[in-house]
């Protein structure tokens, strides 16, 4: 019998378990899903960085800690953390993402907001360009980057991405490193954030990169809130040099009521909906990586330490 412990809020322990016991039983896994149970018997942990769990050291059988969230900033630090760490990368948190991603990137290019808010009843007959003549770069090219990379290229936009190490990926135009990060963005009629958050990407949007993307351009960031310099961005938004953003991550969450951002009517602030994590085909992911950690296959989406992702 395999002890899982679910460390994680009680009201999402509601919402996977029967999820995770489906998909357990569909494998053929006869397992113990619990929310408290010894940790020298516990075998895996299915972890939420919002949990109390921050001791892992009495976790001393345990294989392997499998994240609920695609992002594990909150925990990669964490010494007493000794065993596998897993990132969250499924299909419903990945489609979900590109349906956020290409809808927001449509509404920008197709100037969308100039037609919903027209207190002025404006007759303006103005047309955009075709997607093949809207350049579009992604920053972060890891599963989230990539899938909406393809989606937007399959709608004609030309798309360019950059990461920090070289990628190559059919039909999109890949950067890397500190000198294919300017090449990516001096095209960037719309920028769209995916990095992880990491000591080396906060503020990769700073004053002096929001200086290097055209004239009037749009920022989407649905990845991180400290990927962004909000001071400079701000500063951009009121000069003019960024037309727009829509942002749905924030240093701090809640946005603050008092934040600047809620003023500006080229803002779109977004409560951090862009995507999340569906139970059940999080479930299959987490049952996969058991299966792997009982076989003794490399796990998915193993996190890097040194990376931080």
């Amino acid at each position: 019998m395999i002890n899982i412990l679910f460390a994680a809020p009680p009201e999402q322990f509601e919402l996977y378990a029967a999820p995770l016991r489906q998909s357990l039983a569909q494998r053929g896994i006869q397992a113990n899903v619990t929310m408290d149970y010894p940790p020298a018997d516990i075998d895996y942990v299915v972890y939420s960085p919002s949990s109390t769990l921050q001791d892992f050291t009495p976790y001393t059988r345990c294989k392997a800690v499998l994240s609920l969230w695609a992002g594990v900033e909150k925990i990669v630090g964490n010494e007493s953390l000794t065993q596998p760490l897993c990132r969250m990368v499924d299909s419903g948190l990945r489609q979900g993402m590109v349906e956020w991603v290409v809808g927001h990137t449509l509404r920008y290019h197709l100037g969308i907001d100039q037609h919903i808010i027209n207190p002025d009843r404006s007759w303006r007959e103005i047309h955009p360009p075709l997607a093949r003549d809207r350049p579009v770069t992604i920053l972060g090219l890891g599963a989230l980057g990539q899938a909406c990379a393809v989606a937007l290229t399959a709608l004609n936009f030309p798309v360019s991405g950059w990461s920090r190490r070289s990628k190559h990926i059919h039909g999109i135009t890949c950067h890397h490193g500190s000198d294919g990060l300017q090449a990516a963005l001096q095209s960037a009629e719309i920028l769209i954030l995916l990095l992880p958050d990491t000591p080396e990407t906060e503020h990769v949007i700073n004053a002096q990169t929001l200086m290097q993307m055209p004239r009037g351009a749009t920022i989407i960031n649905p990845g991180r809130g400290p990927l962004i310099d909000d001071a400079a961005l701000l500063s951009a938004l009121e000069q003019g040099h960024i037309s727009a953003a829509c942002l749905d991550v924030f240093r701090v969450e809640p946005l603050p009521q008092d934040h600047p951002y809620w003023q500006l009517p080229n803002v779109t602030v977004t409560p951090h909906i862009a995507s999340g994590t569906r139970p059940a085909t999080a479930a299959e992911v987490l049952v996969e990586n058991i299966v792997r950690g009982e076989n003794g296959a490399p796990f998915l989406h193993l996190v890097d330490r040194t990376a931080g992702y």
